[in-house]
């Protein structure tokens, strides 16, 4: 980060007056402005793609272990710890437990049925009025 902004800040100010500033060795500079980014950088961006893509190959619900098993039957070398690391820092989490899906949950809705009665119970004839599927009103 310090390197960045020496970087950023060169045509302002001199770049050993700024390393001198900064505490950071003039060559230390130099050699990033040569090759920025370390040997292990290149390799966890490298892997943070891997996780990242068995992650989404999971549906994003493995976690850093599941994720770890998956870059080990790749042919990948690293260690759990590595990836736990990698996938916080991208961000990448297990899914906990599952959401239910909104809507109805089972069965159907009820129907309710018409008011043919009226709440006028005495009828005519027997047999001809059904309050429910069991009982058969039967005046007279």
């Amino acid at each position: 980060m310090r390197y960045a902004f020496i970087e950023a800040h060169r045509p302002e100010f001199s770049n050993r007056a700024m390393c001198r500033v900064l505490m950071v060795h003039f060559s230390g500079f130099y050699a990033w402005l040569k090759e920025p980014l370390s040997r292990r950088a290149q390799e966890d961006a490298r892997q943070t793609d891997l996780i990242q893509q068995a992650w989404s190959d999971s549906g994003k619900i493995y976690g850093y272990r599941k994720l770890h098993d998956d870059l080990r039957d790749a042919g990948e070398t690293c260690c759990e710890n590595r990836v736990a690391r990698l996938a916080r820092l991208a961000g990448v989490a297990a899914q906990i437990g599952y959401r239910r899906r909104p809507g109805r949950y089972g069965g159907k809705p009820a129907v309710v049925a018409s008011n043919t009665l009226d709440r006028q119970f005495e009828v005519d004839t027997p047999d001809t009025v059904c309050l429910t599927v069991m009982l058969c009103i039967t005046c007279r």
